[in-house]
């Protein structure tokens, strides 16, 4: 590297993505300043001011590597380096096949990891408008929840609507107020068993028919938290609907949604129930649990009257009760170019779930990328986007122009983003269901380590 010190890159927001940009970049040997608002101005739905936060669930959903295309991409961030994935490994939790962490525990050591390395500067404040001109290097990260004063000046140099959807936050309830003479622990079909100590990480509350047709009913029938005018003709993202909003769909939606019995067994009658509620471990000591599916627009009172009314939580003491915020997007496939820098201004670079990338992996993988072309860029090194064939470069390519511009909504990492993969059996018939999830997974392991291995020898 060049002995004359680089410039500083400007990282704007310290959620996940902002911090795995930064991270990125200080592994380059370029210094960076991350710029956070929290705690001299907070947002709708964070609790605390620190680093990489989760404000929803604790889950980063599935780490099967073969068969899951989320799994894939953890593999394939741990193999970049990527703080988010070691900080979520280091403070795991169970939940069978899942990768849930600590809330607290992880992001107190993303926080430590950001606030010890020497090449990066935390400011606690807000960047109210467009970044100075002379930021000539600049990622924005300021995720879903982007203030309105820095949402305003990107429209004055897109000339675009920001786009929005809501997005809601399960119950938290304690677990010692959980009734376990009524629930259960186990994991779906007993996932996550090959791991010691695993297999049994859910707390199942079971439903009767009945109970569970009365359940549906109070959902529907109860008193939900009132939009502003501006508010009401935001849509909801498919995959984090409130719980009521499911209900609302028909009276056997949830039993098929989040509710689904199937894979678990009432330990009391060796039969499989009509419908079960699961909780997951929240926090390493295991004294809090999350509803798993139960985002939530009810009202406060409503959620503790209805929600207590699930076998095993009528005495439940709720933690945090959910809530419902407002998140913000921009139209990346039209604004964004191949390297994630702003067509009209490209000094600026975007990251994480502004992008209209969905989840906290999705908007960490995001700020890898961001960050590493960033970094390559200031260092004068050539750079080159992650092969389409992975899962990095899956969710890159679809939010750069694979999806359409007209019709762009928040996506999570899928296999559907992937190009097709000709691979055959043993008879010569192309694979299909989960031999070919398979094989996409060993094309993008072996595509990921070649651009890597690429990415190091440029570096050197």
């Amino acid at each position: 590297m060049n002995s004359i010190t680089p410039l500083p890159i400007h990282v704007i927001g310290g959620g996940l993505a902002g911090c795995e940009a930064a991270w990125q970049i200080a592994r380059a040997g370029v210094p960076i300043v991350i710029h956070e608002m929290r705690p001299t101005r907070m947002t709708e739905a964070h609790h605390t001011q620190g680093l990489a936060e989760l404000v929803c669930s604790n889950s980063f959903r599935s780490d099967d590597v073969d068969y899951n295309a989320v799994g894939l991409l953890h593999e394939e961030m741990r193999r970049a380096g990527s703080l988010i994935l070691q900080s979520g490994d280091a403070h795991r939790v169970p939940a069978g096949a899942a990768l849930a962490v600590d809330r607290d525990g992880f992001s107190k050591a993303v926080e430590d990891a950001i606030s010890q390395n020497p090449f990066i500067t935390i400011d606690r404040a807000e960047v109210a408008g467009l970044p100075p001109e002379d930021w000539d290097s600049v990622i924005v990260a300021t995720g879903p929840l982007t203030s309105p004063d820095f949402a305003n000046a990107l429209k004055g140099v897109t000339g675009e609507e920001s786009l929005a959807f809501f997005d809601a936050i399960a119950p938290i309830v304690h677990r010692e107020s959980i009734n376990m003479d009524i629930a259960w622990f186990q994991s779906r079909y007993d996932k996550g068993a090959e791991v010691p100590g695993g297999g049994a990480d859910y707390i199942n509350c079971p439903m009767t028919k009945e109970q569970y047709e009365h359940f549906v009913v109070s959902l529907q029938a109860g008193e939900k938290t009132e939009f502003k005018e501006w508010e009401k003709n935001t849509p909801y993202f498919e995959g984090c609907l409130p719980i009521e909003v499911m209900a609302e769909r028909g009276m056997d939606t949830l039993a098929y949604g989040p509710m689904k019995p199937v894979g678990l067994t009432d330990p009391r009658t060796g039969r499989r129930s009509h419908a079960v509620v699961q909780l997951r471990q929240d926090n390493a000591l295991g004294t809090l649990f999350n509803l798993v599916g139960f985002q939530t627009k009810l009202k406060h009172s409503e959620q503790m009257r209805i929600f207590r009314q699930i076998p095993g939580l009528e005495n439940a003491d709720f933690a945090r009760l959910g809530g419902i915020h407002r998140n913000t997007f921009i139209n990346s496939p039209k604004l964004l170019d191949a390297s994630l820098r702003l067509k009209a201004m490209p000094r600026i670079r975007f990251a994480g779930q502004i992008t209209g990338c969905e989840g906290y992996v999705e908007s960490a993988a995001v700020g890898l990328m961001a960050g590493r072309f960033a970094a390559a860029e200031r260092l004068g090194k050539a750079f080159s986007m992650p092969p389409k064939t992975t899962a990095l470069g899956a969710i890159l390519g679809h939010i750069t122009g694979g999806a359409k511009a007209e019709t762009f909504q928040p996506m999570n990492v899928n296999f559907g983003l992937f190009p097709e993969i000709d691979a055959r059996d043993p008879r010569g018939r192309p694979i299909r269901g989960r031999d070919r999830k398979k094989a996409l997974s060993g094309r993008a392991l072996t595509d990921i380590d070649g651009w890597l291995g690429t990415l190091r020898a440029a570096a050197e």
